[in-house]
């Protein structure tokens, strides 16, 4: 059942995903080479609980971190672990904050120093895609128009779409309804409604879109280990348009001109 949000629930919202936000500028000062992902998974941590909130990933199913760690081939739900992080990798930092009862979720992709051409343009092509579905949730329309339309600018430029992994509800749980897929037909799927909050997230792959659940139940890799790039924002839907809750401002301002 999808739940539509008053617009009192939405400013809480707004404040769970700022908090995300900030979590994810904080993350972004310690993407460098050498340091391990176990580090980078701490200070999101100790950010998040310093600030008032919970980190929502963290015992969630039994999930180890407090932040979903995707290094070069690992699509979504990476552990944090010992791995350093080195020169030309690249490393997707999924973060869901939880503040006074809310929650916020995004994820944002980055170089760790220089990151050969091929894989910069499957990161941009990929942020630009979350941007492409962002515009057509609009009330009136359906999740199928923002499937589509995230699918049609990726694999257009040669990309896959990763497809047993997509966006989703949010709001009092990390996870309601409705699911939102990263590939589909237009005019299918749920009618998108004043109210409805949704993270949009595209997991996109340079090669094959075909995936391998590791044993641990939870990292998912591309099987031909070629690279994946995932970008996320909240969105909630205010006034029929789409009204993006989470920011990469606070990463743009760390990154600087490395901002993709």
């Amino acid at each position: 059942m999808i739940y539509l949000k008053t617009p009192e629930e939405i400013e809480l919202m707004r404040r769970a995903a700022d908090l995300t936000s900030r979590v994810l500028g904080e993350m972004a000062k310690w993407v460098k080479p050498g340091v391990t992902t176990h580090k980078i998974d701490s200070v999101a941590k100790e950010f998040i609980l310093d600030n008032g909130g919970r980190p929502a990933c963290l015992g969630y199913g039994g999930f180890p971190g407090a932040v979903c760690i995707e290094v070069n081939e690992v699509v979504v739900h990476g552990f944090p672990s010992s791995y350093s992080l080195r020169e030309g990798d690249i490393v997707g930092l999924d973060v869901v904050a939880e503040l006074n009862g809310y929650n916020g979720d995004m994820c944002y992709t980055f170089p760790v120093g220089e990151v050969s051409e091929d894989v910069l343009k499957l990161m941009r092509t990929t942020k630009e895609s979350l941007y492409k579905g962002i515009e057509v949730c609009r009330e009136g329309n359906r999740i199928g128009d923002i499937a589509n339309a995230v699918q049609t600018y990726v694999e257009r430029r040669g990309y896959t779409v990763v497809r047993e992994m997509c966006g989703h509800g949010i709001g009092r749980k990390m996870h309601e309804d409705p699911e939102v897929p990263n590939y589909g037909r237009r005019g299918t799927g749920a009618l998108i409604k004043n109210g409805m909050c949704i993270c949009i997230e595209p997991m996109i792959n340079l090669g094959s879109r075909n995936i391998v659940i590791e044993k641990d139940g939870w990292t998912c890799r591309t099987k031909d280990r070629k690279p994946s790039a995932h970008y996320e924002h909240t969105i909630a839907v205010l006034d029929g348009e789409p009204d993006v809750l989470t920011t990469f401002d606070y990463v743009k301002e760390v990154l600087g001109d490395r901002f993709i």
